[in-house]
């Protein structure tokens, strides 16, 4: 009988998807990771409805109540100290650089598919590792690829593209080929939740701008021209394409278009500015090929919201890619990911460095 390690949060779909695993005949164990580090310098989200918490002593309860009506074993696994220097310490970095990262991609890579699944292989043998997330593997050849879930309003792939071939081989996602609806109503009626159940967990319940442990500091806010329309509190507080909370009167709508970190400058301009085609993004992993074809049209997400859109992509002699889409497309924004779709299924991802 086969072993599947599967992460459980506490939530509907972690706790299906190990009700699935072990009704598919599987040999099921749940482990839950803690990434609060009590002497941490970041400070506790202002809501405790967040991964990054340090009041997880309700939670683990609630976890092993479920693991027990399930009729599993759960263990917890410390990884505080790699999630605070591999994750939230890349997340500050970054904003400061004028940077937009998104955590949980690195956080899935780093430390749910890669630290504690290291960690668990120490003590305990297992075939696989599984969670609750909303997408599927394909195998394309000889290599393993992220493909969107069947459910597309639910669809997690974007937050999976990093996973390496060695993490895919040996994943599944017993959710993938359900919607949510169905995974809600399979839930009720195995009496793991109640019905109506509310969930939604951000990575910081709060304001991102508390992570940075920054004092605001002063700064003008310009037009694209140079000529100074207001101050802000500092260029950490705002993002590219950002309308709302800007605080300035103008004839028509403003968007940050650019930061400036040196200089602790917000750049805004108007919607046209807001409007861009290509981009040089680094960092590239690759899933259902090794290359791509720059003569291909693929669908791009360049957010995680972003429905995609069609574009090219190529390698670059120094390994580095270049994202050129057939129309404008709002906002591409540094720090963000690039992912790559054939289809439904993820070719490649990489990390936005600048805009052309």
């Amino acid at each position: 009988m086969k072993k599947v390690l599967i992460g459980l949060s506490g939530g509907i779909d972690s706790s299906v998807a190990a009700y699935l695993l072990k009704s598919a005949g599987y040999e099921v164990e749940g482990v839950t990771m803690l990434i609060w580090k009590k002497d941490s310098p970041y400070p506790a989200p202002v809501s405790p409805n967040s991964c990054y918490n340090p009041d997880k002593e309700k939670d683990l309860e609630e976890i092993d109540r479920i693991a027990r009506k399930i009729g599993i074993p759960h263990r917890v696994i410390d990884c505080s100290a790699l999630y605070e220097s591999k994750v939230l310490d890349n997340f500050k970095a970054e904003y400061m650089n004028a940077r937009t990262p998104n955590p949980c991609i690195w956080c899935n890579a780093l430390i749910k598919f890669g630290a504690m699944v290291d960690e668990a292989h120490r003590v305990v043998d297992f075939d696989y590792f599984a969670t609750g997330h909303y997408a599927r593997i394909a195998r394309i050849g000889e290599r393993y690829a992220i493909r969107k879930a069947a459910d597309g309003k639910k669809d997690q792939s974007y937050f999976l593209s990093r996973l390496s071939q060695k993490q895919l081989e040996s994943t599944l996602f017993p959710l993938g080929e359900l919607s949510k609806e169905e995974v809600r109503r399979l839930d009720v009626s195995l009496g793991l939740h109640p019905e109506g159940q509310s969930e939604s967990q951000d990575f910081y319940g709060g304001d991102y701008a508390d992570l940075l442990c920054r004092n605001d500091e002063k700064g003008d806010i310009v037009f694209r021209d140079g000529k100074k329309l207001g101050e802000h509190n500092g260029f950490w507080h705002y993002t590219i394409g950002q309308r709302k909370g800007l605080g300035i009167a103008y004839s028509e709508p403003l968007y940050v278009i650019a930061l400036d970190p040196v200089k602790n400058l917000v750049i805004v301009g108007l919607r046209e500015d807001t409007m861009m085609r290509s981009a040089i993004c680094g960092d590239v992993n690759f899933m259902a090929s090794d290359t791509l074809c720059g003569e291909k049209e693929y669908s791009i997400k360049i957010r995680s919201t972003s429905p995609g859109a069609s574009g090219k992509a190529t390698i670059l002699p120094d390994g580095n890619l270049r994202i050129d889409f057939m129309a404008d497309v709002n906002a591409i924004t540094p720090g963000q990911s690039a992912v790559i779709y054939d289809g439904d299924v993820i070719c490649a991802s990489a990390i936005i460095d600048r805009v052309i």
